[in-house]
């Protein structure tokens, strides 16, 4: 894709500083004019008293928090002889525009950077920081980069349209009242976003009654235009493809990276997507990746003792602000590399309470488990046989999506660490105890081989180690529609009752050590619950699909040639 940039007409305003703020120059009423005529509201903190040009530190966020926290942030910036800024996405704060999430930011993000590099106070470098749709503003602002960027420090990066609010192609339910938080006003609708039991109430109601998902916003009273235009796009199609960096723009990558994720990130598909598609076309730009045993939030407090239930290593905590501005300094300043980075990806093992590193995330391995499905009964287990069987024998299951009595939803890792888990939906198969401690290193992946009777389904696996203690530690999972496994951005339907096969390696990375004695744990369902759209696999758009298109259940043949390969390091 070609980008022609033209030179940007900016127009600013200013507000005076506060004169209680005396170690600072405030301006908190910036306004930059885009190039197609929309403003973005922005705020500039500099120390006083320096007369030479410095580096910038640059965030760009629709979250409009209390003045006083993102001031605080700028200081920081300030205080390590930065100049801090922060800018609004178009529509927020002072900006008299339309809000429309992730659709313009890449733009808007080369022209408030062009802006900042023509001040007097700014030197010509800019780097950016920040997590969560922070992180994707970044990455953003990268598909067609700016001279004057010259490092990114995304954590935990969203990827619209991969990991939300779709996840291989299926579309799921936190970023609906998401875009009411950050789209219902000019700053964030806290009451609307922290209403869990009118949000939650919805998609209980939408499950019992069986409507369509494209009327989810009819049940809650309330018109969601944000969902509406997400979900016409079901396929991962230009509206997503434009919103950030896409195949070949990787390629003109060519400022550092460092990145900083967590295992238990619900969006990590989409952070290590980037970083994936970085290594994959343009091999030579240095990036860095930071990941241990962290959420989402946690990994942006530089983790948490204690995570979904499970308390974490205590080597696996670290100061993030430190690390970034010891980055920046690296970077722009010409500064010690951080001590954390040993090698690109930099990662801490659960379980041994220690960091390793790695030249590339495929060399965090160097073995493979490999586990076949097996119909090989083992009391209320199948065997999960590291011999292929009989490529023609199957186990099949019935899938009543009118009945919703029973559903699951076992794929969310909370807790992490289990007494039991559900054995009642789909199958379950279990290894024999491996011989050997190792290390269960990275994202797994797999082959179903499947035949349905109808023209689509949605397919869910999840992997645990069952310790000889008898606890079941979530490690992975994959969720996934079926008619787009080969191409996420095409729809191709099953053709019914003949075998197909569905190849997944969007699973999300882990590290774990395994103990001698311990056993692997596949479950595989189709995916049934509350919390994501429901295929009924009519080959109709699913968005559209009612209870209606239910009435005749789903029967499901899972081949037993079917198998899970596990990235391991064997020391």
């Amino acid at each position: 894709m070609l980008i022609i940039f033209f030179s940007i007409p900016v127009l600013v305003y200013t507000q005076q500083s506060d004169p209680k703020e005396n170690d600072y120059n405030i301006q908190d009423s910036v306004m930059i004019k885009m190039r197609d005529g929309a403003m973005v509201s922005a705020i500039v903190v500099r120390k006083k008293d320096i007369e030479y040009a410095l580096p910038v530190i640059f965030q760009f966020t629709i979250y409009v928090r209390d003045k006083d926290r993102d001031l605080q942030s700028l200081k920081d910036a300030a205080d390590r002889g930065y100049i801090g800024v922060i800018a609004y996405t178009r529509g927020k704060r002072y900006s008299p525009n339309d809000i429309f999430p992730y659709e313009f930011d890449g733009n808007d993000a080369y022209d408030v950077i062009d802006w900042i590099s023509k001040q007097k106070w700014c030197n010509g470098s800019v780097g950016m920081y920040g997590g969560s749709y922070n992180g994707f503003t970044q990455w953003a602002a990268c598909k067609a980069q700016h001279p004057a960027l010259r490092t990114i420090v995304p954590y935990v990066a969203n990827r619209p349209g991969m990991g939300l609010p779709m996840e291989n192609n299926i579309f799921i339910n936190p970023n609906y009242e998401w875009a009411f938080y950050v789209a219902n006003n000019k700053y964030l609708d806290t009451e609307t976003g922290n209403d869990r039991k009118r949000f939650r109430g919805m998609m209980f109601r939408w499950w019992e009654t069986g409507v369509a998902y494209n009327k989810m916003d009819s049940i809650d009273g309330s018109p969601n235009k944000w969902f509406q235009r997400w979900i016409a796009h079901p396929d991962f199609d230009e509206y997503w493809q434009k919103m950030a960096p896409y195949k070949n723009d990787f390629k003109q990558i060519t400022i550092p990276v460092l990145a900083i994720d967590g295992y238990y990130n619900d969006s990590q598909n989409s952070g290590l997507y980037y970083l994936r598609e970085l290594q994959k076309y343009n091999s030579k730009t240095p990036f860095y990746l930071i990941i241990g045993p962290y959420g989402h939030f946690g990994t942006q407090r530089g983790g948490e003792k204690i995570i979904n239930g499970y308390k974490v290593d205590s080597v696996s905590l670290f100061d993030i602000k430190k690390i970034t501005y010891d980055w920046f300094d690296y970077v722009l300043k010409k500064g010690k590399k951080p001590d954390i980075l040993k090698d690109k990806i930099n990662y801490e093992v659960m379980g041994d309470n220690e960091w390793r590193s790695a030249s590339s995330l495929e060399n965090m391995h160097n073995d493979f488990l490999k586990f076949y499905l097996s119909n090989i009964k083992r009391k209320e287990y199948y065997f999960l046989d590291p011999k292929m069987s009989r490529k023609n024998t199957y186990l099949i299951q019935t899938v009543d999506f009118v009945d919703r009595t029973t559903s699951n939803n076992d794929y969310y890792p909370d807790p992490i660490e289990k007494d039991e888990i559900n054995k009642n939906n789909g199958f379950v198969f279990m290894s024999d105890p491996v011989k050997k401690s190792m290390i269960i290193n990275g994202s797994f992946l797999g082959e179903l081989n499947i035949s349905i009777n109808k023209k689509d389904v949605d397919l869910g696996v999840t992997l645990y180690e069952l310790t000889s203690e008898g606890k079941y530690f979530h490690l992975s999972y994959y969720i996934g529609r079926a008619s787009y496994a080969n191409d996420i951005t095409q729809r191709n339907l099953l053709e019914p009752d003949k075998k197909a096969s569905i190849q997944f390696t969007n699973t999300h990375l882990v590290s774990k050590r395994i103990k001698k004695g311990s056993r692997i744990v596949v479950a595989i369902n189709v995916n049934k619950n509350p919390f994501s759209q429901i295929n009924y696999g009519t080959g109709k758009e699913v968005s559209s699909e009612t209870i209606k298109d239910a009435s005749e259940p789903l029967i499901i043949k899972w081949y037993n040639d079917s198998y899970i390969k596990i990235p391991v390091l064997i020391d």
